[in-house]
């Protein structure tokens, strides 16, 4: 199993911001990707932004040059730099992992952590 624990949300003036982590541990084999998402009430969720295991990133439009996701590979903890907060970005931000194992059944398989609420004010 892999357990995601995420903390770094909270409530912050619009302009200011917010820095997020998942700690990820349990069976993880090989990491093949991580992401953020994001879910709003009655929306569907949406990735935020995602990291391979080579490094490289991916971000939706409405977050580029605002945000910026890492990961620490030794402590398997994957962050998410949120400058420039607007409004807009208030939501449920959920911690995404993509593992391979194959000593697990299925070898490949998905996890999610249990969001951390981010709040902006204008």
């Amino acid at each position: 199993q892999v357990q995601l624990v995420e903390s770094g949300g909270g409530l912050v003036q619009a302009g200011g911001s917010l820095r997020l982590s998942c700690v990820a541990s349990g069976s993880l084999g090989t990491v093949i990707n991580m992401a953020w998402y994001r879910q709003i009430p009655g929306q569907e969720r949406e990735v935020v932004a995602r990291i391979t295991n080579t490094g490289t990133t991916h971000y939706t439009d409405a977050v580029k040059d605002r945000f910026t996701i890492s990961r620490d590979g030794a402590k398997n903890t994957l962050y998410l730099q949120m400058d420039r907060l607007t409004p807009d970005d208030t939501a449920v931000y959920f911690c995404n992992i993509v593992v391979h194992n194959p000593a697990l059944a299925p070898a490949t398989r998905m996890t999610w952590g249990q969001g951390t609420q981010v709040t902006v004010s204008s």
